[in-house]
């Protein structure tokens, strides 16, 4: 950890005079040299509705730091819209923003030298990308979750970004008309905020609060909602709090909570990409975490919430039901959280779920009762085969058929597999391989929302299934696997599929595997060889020869 400012300045004195003639020039007068410095890590951009009502929750956290006696430094970060790139070639960055996210909020405050943070995000990479930097830093912080976005109405039924995906597919299969399309286009996404169902932003923002990182409730908040911009303001005075206490993020971070973490993914019916953020966070923190951690708790832990993409209902549904406290509250109650687990508060998870209900209300359906889970167990499976001996991950949540052996119908990039779809040319029974878009491969291990929208939309869920070295959306769901490992690009066996062969998806079994001898395997291992990589300058170059696999996060430290 750096040597935090304050000390700094007022233990070296005439020797820091210069340090501290900038710092007037900012607004510190003589008391305030004596004060903790907050950095503010402001992830505002009209870029994307996610990030749009940042700089208010920036504004009053600012506030609340100075009137709990610190003194705020506020700086901007960035963000990648994964909804507007999805589908395209700038999906290629998002993953990469984490990185960068993690470097730029490392880089000014250490440079700064910080004594504690608030960070504030919206978009899906803020939060991993914040608690990447949190947990690397390790001076008091805490995550502002942006909150999410209220539903969009139309034709009854609530409408959310993957919505709009799924209408591409509806419309191609002839299922919807042009105005329809283009009715539910201009009312999915109705204002600021993250994408509304439990998709990655709220994802992850359920997980870091599970962690201790952020306050009771905060994760489920909608953005334009008052009570978040009061949230942002206790989050700031309670960074302040930690600071005087010196309560810090790997004193929170620890082993239990990642576990608390991946017990409410799986409650809430999470999306796969908790399991790579996951990862990352928790090798940032030095706590060891493996892939098979996520399948042992999944094995134990019942999904007890009924939200988008499978379920019916999105993330303000299931604040109004209780939030993300009521879900751990059961998980307490049953013996499946750690309730000794720290918080950034200071209080314990079960200090702070002391006053939570032990059952959600009876007059809502969205958490159910314990001994009426949605399902038994939980939903992110890890599976394992000859496909992906370092493990990928599956979401078996809402699909009738768990087992699928069929053809391969074999795809270089995600635009080739989605023109296929779109034209009618895959059918009931097939597999689509869509390879050479991993970490190193892609590069960038884009989100395959795209594709797997435009099955459902075509009916074809429950009879086709997907394998990619790319990821997926939180908005995914059918028989589909991502993360590959290893991926195409290293010579993994994906790289080796031909248009036909047999391959076997088995969520139950937790199996993927191609269905050919060893001899032919090792046959075509032999006349493989690497392509060239598709960028030799700039991020996406520097990215792919610095990135780890995806079964450990995909890192790149």
């Amino acid at each position: 950890m750096a040597e935090n400012l304050r000390s700094r300045i007022v233990t070296q004195g005439v020797q820091r005079s210069p340090n501290r003639a900038m710092l007037r020039a900012v607004g510190f007068t003589d008391r305030d040299f004596e004060k903790p410095i907050v950095g503010i890590a402001n992830g505002f951009s009209t870029i994307t509705p996610c990030n749009l009502g940042l700089d208010v929750l920036a504004q009053r956290a600012e506030a609340a730091v100075k009137s709990a006696g610190a003194m705020p430094q506020t700086f901007g970060t960035i963000t990648v819209s994964d909804g507007i790139s999805m589908g395209t070639e700038g999906m290629k960055y998002s993953l990469v923003s984490r990185e960068v996210i993690a470097d730029s909020i490392e880089t000014a405050c250490n440079a700064e030298s910080m004594d504690g943070a608030v960070v504030i995000g919206g978009c899906d990479k803020n939060m991993p990308g914040a608690m990447i930097a949190i947990a690397r830093m390790n001076i008091p912080s805490i995550f502002v979750y942006g909150g999410t976005i209220k539903p969009g109405h139309y034709a009854g039924r609530d409408l959310t970004i993957v919505s709009a995906f799924e209408a591409v597919g509806q419309f191609s299969a002839h299922k919807i008309d042009e105005k329809e399309l283009l009715e539910v286009e201009r009312r999915a996404c109705p204002g600021a905020g993250s994408c509304g169902g439990m998709y990655t932003a709220n994802t992850m923002s359920s997980a870091i609060e599970a962690m201790g990182m952020s306050l009771p409730y905060s994760s489920t908040m909608a953005s334009v909602d008052a009570e978040k911009a009061d949230s942002a303001a206790k989050s700031a005075e309670a960074v302040v709090n930690a600071i005087h206490h010196q309560i810090l993020p790997r004193q929170i971070m620890t082993r239990k909570a990642f576990e608390n973490a991946i017990a409410v993914v799986m409650a809430v019916g999470g999306s796969t990409n908790a399991v790579l953020h996951l990862l990352a966070i928790a090798h940032a923190a030095e706590v060891p975490l493996m892939i098979d951690d996520f399948e042992a708790i999944r094995q134990r832990v019942p999904v007890l919430c009924d939200l988008k993409p499978s379920g019916r209902y999105v993330a303000t549904d299931l604040h109004r039901a209780g939030g993300i406290p009521q879900v751990m509250k059961m998980l307490l109650n049953h013996g499946l959280l750690h309730g000794d687990a720290r918080t950034i508060t200071g209080r314990t998870i079960a200090e702070t779920l002391r006053e939570v209900p032990d059952a959600p209300r009876t007059d809502q359906d969205v958490i159910r009762q314990w001994d009426s889970p949605t399902y038994p167990q939980g939903h992110l499976a890890i599976l394992r085969g000859n496909l992906s001996p370092e493990g990928c991950v599956a979401k078996i949540t809402g699909i009738v058929q768990h087992e699928i052996t069929g053809p391969a119908r074999v795809f270089e990039r995600e635009e080739d597999s989605l023109d296929a779809i779109l034209a009618g040319k895959i059918k009931k029974g097939d597999i689509l391989v869509i390879r050479y878009e991993g970490p190193k491969g892609g590069p960038g291990m884009r989100e395959m929302l795209s594709p797997t929208s435009a099955i459902i939309g075509a009916g074809l869920g429950d009879s086709v299934g997907l394998i990619t070295d790319g990821r997926f959306s939180g908005g995914t769901y059918g028989l589909v696997v991502g993360h590959i490992a290893p991926e195409a690009q290293v010579g993994g066996l994906i790289a080796l599929v031909h248009e036909g062969d047999s391959i076997t998806i088995d969520a139950d079994k937790r199996i993927v595997q191609l269905n050919l001898p060893e001899d032919e395997i090792a046959r075509r291992r032999a006349a493989w060889t690497p392509p060239k990589p598709r960028y030799t300058r700039g991020v996406l170059a520097k990215y792919a020869s610095q990135v780890s696999s995806s079964s450990v996060g995909a890192v790149t430290d």
